[in-house]
């Protein structure tokens, strides 16, 4: 039965981005947890410091685009295990930055050849031209995702 009314979930693009998105995730999650003991929160806190040291929690939050109490337990936990390192500012002490210490420098390191592997892998399945049109039409839903953030659902 295929109405206006029925909601034919494996044919729902969010179903779908979902899906992949999670089959995906808990793969890579396996594979840094068998290697490093990384949960799929802290890896993105070591990938997005990887790339812009100096960050603020609140900052971390925006990059990944997790939840706060997820990030707040990965920085927790990537600081108890010595990957990463907090800076407090003399005069604020409330303020402070994050960044990877050498051990989280090391683990960054070898987790980006993995990660691009994964990526190559996965993509082998499209042609360049498809790798072309999939990152474009990515992209255009990316910004239309953030315009209508702001729009509530009718």
């Amino acid at each position: 039965m295929d109405t206006d009314d029925t909601l034919i979930l494996e044919s729902f693009l969010p179903y779908r981005l979902s899906v992949l998105s999670n089959r995906v995730s808990s793969t890579i999650a396996a594979l840094y947890a068998d290697r490093f003991s990384l949960t799929i929160p802290e890896w993105r806190v070591i990938a997005v410091l990887g790339r812009f040291p100096d960050l603020s929690a609140a900052e971390l939050v925006q990059r990944t685009e997790m939840d706060k109490v997820a990030i707040s337990r990965a920085v927790s936990r990537l600081l108890k295990t010595g990957r990463i390192r907090r800076r407090v500012f003399p005069d604020d002490r409330r303020r402070s930055l994050l960044e990877l210490s050498k051990a989280g420098q090391k683990v960054y390191q070898q987790i980006v050849p993995l990660a691009r592997s994964y990526e190559q892998g996965l993509l082998s399945a499209l042609s360049q031209r498809q790798k072309n049109t999939l990152d474009s039409l990515l992209n255009t839903l990316l910004a239309r995702s953030l315009e209508m953030k702001e729009i509530e659902p009718r």
